[in-house]
Order: structure tokens, then C-alpha cells, then sequence
């Protein structure tokens, strides 16, 4: 009955969603309401928001950024200095994961944001959820949803920072506290270890019909749960549970994991794009692996094309200009006052009105060390066929160049932690090479009979060796991650290290 009255509210907003193959002009308002709005902070005075009536002027008047070239601004801001980057002052900052280097970002969270990015997506999952999936009990039952923690450490006087999961817990309405488990006090602990015991003995016995996470942190307290109940699966603790809204990492390597643990016919599975800077992107389609991007938020998209990233003056393009099948760094400007910020991810569009994408990576996550220019979907598209091949499960990897060893040879090494070891390693090894190859063309020419670079190499790791390195590093939990590809070999180190 729930379920139905929920359905029955959020519909309209699916019709809209239905709307955005009017894309330009859907987002030049967003554009424009953003540019209104802060047009009398001080970053608004500065470049001139007065005179920006289209997306030319906008361009020609504000430069690009990262997140060096903001953080002076947020700084002031999370001293309490207001319009600044936005209107008024913004209290919250989401704490980033750091996984592409090792100094924290504080994101800035105003009250716009949440509401009109991060929980407006929130409520579109549910909305295109409800609508693909006529027969859902959803509501009916309870949400396990899995945070982060606060940051005490990082707070000061006037401004207070979390994992982005544990702002939108510390800020959302409370009846939605009401649908969701475990309560506040468990869901904000820091302490992982701690917090999935507490989990697992206040869920085991409630009617969970749905679960919200990262895959790898849910995994994980997923397994303890039929540690401490005893039971063969999770469709025995949940006989209701019938969808995980998933995001944070790709899920391939965790699909066939989670079809043994939740074996239920009736078990669903939605990805979703919220990062600490918005909420960017929904699964619509059940069948369709691609999202589509939100385009009606808080959020203003350009991008530019990764064959010229990092150049001197590459182009950046505004969505309507974007191609399918390329590669691009996402540029946003947000109601949290990033002004055409580059994220650090990048996409592939596979379709135009309404646009949808796929995830590639990260700007940083790639090898290109010989001209190979790998990106975390060759990675994950080539792990996918060497374990199908090999009836191998991965639980975690990373990847870097050896630039050369003692014999003069060149090649990637992988560290991965198997759930179950390959039937044999070399076969392994060479499905994996092989489907890179066959993915990505750039690879396929630098192996070209072994001249430039040689056979990839895989280093087994022991069991938790990933979890013992995030925990070394303060990292376990919340949206936490373990960086797949790095063109240098800093974490791969690090983490042979742990191996030995």
C-alpha cells in the first residue's frame, strides 16, 4: 500500500525525467539560474556574471578549475566567510576520498545543493525504480543504507565536515529516517569494524527490501550478516530484499558475487552516479547498462575530449556539443559553488536525447606510461572475460607499469585479490591480455609482438590485503576507495609490500 502511494506521488516527476530530449534548452536555464544566483558573490563579481546571457559569455568569462584553484575561496569559506563561491554561508563540506592523491578536498555542500541535487536524485532513483518495477514492495519495508562518518578533526568554528553519505544522513528529513536502517547513531560511527558488527545485529531481523551502497563496503557486511545469522544467503535473512542501488565503483567485478549471495529471481540491481560534488547520473533502463545524466539539477555540464586533457588550451565543449563514443573529463558548475570544476571522472556518451553515459574512469586512474592510454572500462570489460573464462571471482585489484626490470622488459603488473583463484593463473594472465587488446587499440599497438611492452603479469594477493592497506591509511568505509590503475607505481608499492 505504501509502495503504491509513493508511486502514485513521484510519477509526474517521471514524466518530466521523460522530457529531456530538450537538452540545450533545459540547460541553458540551468545555467542561468546558477550564474542569477551568484552573481553578487564575490567569484560572480570577479568574472563578471553581470554580463553572461548565454553559454559563450559564460565560457569566454570564467576559466577553468581545479581543485587548487578554488581552494583559497573554500578555505575562507569554511572560516565562515559568506558570498564567497555562493550565496550566503555554506556549512557543510564533504570530505573527499583522496583516491587520486593523498591531500583531502573539502567540498563545499550548501543547502541548494542538497536540495536540488543530492536529495532531488535520491528521489529520481526511487521515481524511475518504482516506475520500471510495477510489481516493487519497496516501501513497504526498510532501506539498508551505508554512510560514512563525520570528520570532527576537520571541523572549525564556523563549518563542519563528513563523508558526503553522512552529510546527506546528518540533513535529511526525518521521517526518511523512518524508512531506513541502521538509526543515525550506528550509520555515523567512523569506525568500520565496529559499525558493520553494529550493523549486521541491528538488521539481521528486519524487513530489508532494499540496500544503498558501495559495493565492496556492502559486500562486505553482507557476508558478516550470514556469518552471524548462520543462514546460506542473504535471501534467507531477506526473503523481501529485491534491489540494490548501487555506485562509488564499477560493479562488474561484484555482479556474479552478489547473484550467489542474493540468489533471489527477483533481485534487481540500479547504479547510480552521486559523488561529493553532485548527483550526475541514474540507470533508467533495467536492460541498459549506461545512465542517463541528470540534466534538470543544480548542474551545469561541459566537457573536454581526454586526447586533449592536460594540454595547454584543449577544448571543452557544452553538452550539446558532446560526441558519442568519446572519451571526456566531466566539467561541472554547481549550486555548491564549483564553477566549471573537472571532477576528475570521465565519461563515455552512448546516446544523444536524452544523453546517456557510461563511467571510464577517473583523469588520474589510467596507465598511459607507454602510449597505451588504459582506462579503468578496458580494465573492468577485461577482468569481466578472464574470470568468466577461468571461473575466477575478483574481490579487489590494482594495476601500474613496470618501466623496466632487470631484463630490460616493459609490462603492466596487476595485484588481485581473488574470492576465487582462477582454474589456472596462466590462462588468466592471458584472457586478461587478450581482452584488453581487443578493447582498446592503443594497447593492442604497443604489444604488437612484445616489442614495446610485454605480457602483463598477475601477482596474486593474500586475503585482505586491501582492506589492511585502506585500514593503514585511515580509508575503511564509507566512499573509500581502492584505486584501480595508477601510471605510477605508489600504491602498488605500497601494497607488495603489505603482501610479502
Amino acid at each position: 500500500m505504501q509502495t503504491a502511494i509513493v508511486r502514485l506521488v513521484l510519477s509526474p516527476r517521471v514524466q518530466k525525467i521523460n522530457e529531456y530530449d530538450n537538452a540545450v534548452a533545459i540547460q541553458h536555464k540551468v545555467l542561468m539560474s546558477l550564474v542569477g544566483k551568484a552573481e553578487r558573490t564575490e567569484w560572480g563579481r570577479k568574472n563578471h556574471f553581470q554580463r553572461i546571457e548565454r553559454y559563450e559569455d559564460f565560457a569566454r568569462e570564467v576559466p577553468v578549475n581545479d581543485y587548487e584553484g578554488l581552494k583559497e575561496y573554500i578555505e575562507r569559506m569554511r572560516h565562515g566567510e559568506k558570498d564567497i563561491l555562493w550565496p550566503g554561508q555554506v556549512k557543510w563540506y564533504a570530505k573527499s576520498s583522496g583516491t587520486t592523491n593523498d591531500k583531502s578536498k573539502f567540498i563545499p555542500v550548501s543547502s541548494d545543493g542538497l536540495t536540488d541535487t543530492h536529495y532531488r536524485g535520491g528521489t529520481d532513483v526511487v521515481a524511475l525504480y518504482l516506475h520500471n518495477n510495477p510489481n516493487s514492495n519497496m516501501m513497504d519495508g526498510k532501506a539498508l543504507v551505508l554512510g560514512g562518518s563525520h570528520a570532527p578533526n576537520y571541523n572549525l568554528p564556523h563549518s563542519l565536515v563528513g563523508d558526503l553519505s553522512a552529510i546527506l544522513i546528518e540533513n535529511v528529513n526525518p521521517f526518511v529516517n523512518l524508512l531506513r536502517v541502521p538509526n543515525k547513531e550506528i550509520a555515523l560511527l567512523s569506525d568500520f569494524e565496529e559499525k558493520m558488527e553494529r550493523i549486521a545485529q541491528a538488521v539481521k531481523d528486519v524487513n530489508v527490501t532494499n540496500l544503498s551502497g558501495v559495493p565492496s563496503w556492502m559486500m562486505a557486511v553482507l557476508k558478516h550478516i550470514l556469518e552471524i545469522t548462520g543462514k546460506k544467503n542473504i535471501s534467507e535473512v531477506w526473503p523481501n530484499l529485491e534491489v540494490f542501488f548501487h555506485g562509488g565503483v564499477a560493479f562488474t567485478p561484484y555482479y556474479n558475487q552478489y547473484r550467489q549471495l542474493i540468489p533471489s529471481p527477483n533481485m534487481h540491481y540500479m547504479e547510480t552516479y552521486n559523488a561529493s560534488e553532485g548527483f550526475f547520473g541514474i540507470q533508467s533502463e533495467p536492460g541498459d547498462p549506461a545512465m542517463l545524466l541528470m540534466i534538470d539539477y543544480g548542474v551545469f555540464y561541459e566537457f573536454i575530449p581526454m586526447s586533449e586533457f592536460g594540454s595547454d588550451n584543449p577544448t571543452i565543449v557544452p553538452l550539446w556539443d558532446v560526441e558519442v563514443g568519446k572519451n571526456y573529463a566531466m566539467v561541472i558548475s554547481t549550486s555548491c559553488g564549483l564553477w566549471r570544476y573537472i571532477i576528475g571522472d570521465t565519461i563515455r556518451f552512448t546516446q544523444k536525447d536524452p544523453y546517456k553515459f557510461v563511467i571510464t574512469g577517473r583523469t588520474k586512474h589510467f596507465i598511459n606510461a607507454f602510449g597505451e592510454e588504459l582506462v579503468v572500462d578496458n580494465a573492468e570489460k577485461g577482468l569481466l572475460k578472464a574470470c568468466e573464462a577461468t571461473g575466477a571471482q575478483v574481490k579487489e585489484y590494482t594495476a601500474a607499469p613496470v618501466f623496466m626490470d632487470g631484463d630490460a622488459k616493459c609490462r603492466h603488473q596487476w595485484l588481485i585479490e581473488f574470492n576465487k583463484m582462477p582454474d589456472e593463473m596462466g590462462k588468466f594472465e592471458e584472457i586478461l591480455d587478450k581482452a584488453l587488446q581487443e578493447c582498446n587499440s592503443d594497447y593492442e599497438a604497443k604489444r604488437y609482438k612484445d616489442i614495446t611492452l610485454q605480457h602483463l603479469e598477475v601477482i596474486p594477493a593474500r586475503p585482505n590485503l586491501f582492506h589492511d592497506w585502506l585500514k593503514a591509511k585511515g580509508k575503511l568505509g564509507g566512499q573509500h576507495k581502492v584505486p584501480r590503475l595508477s601510471n605510477s607505481r605508489q600504491y602498488i608499492e605500497e601494497m607488495l609490500a603489505l603482501n610479502e
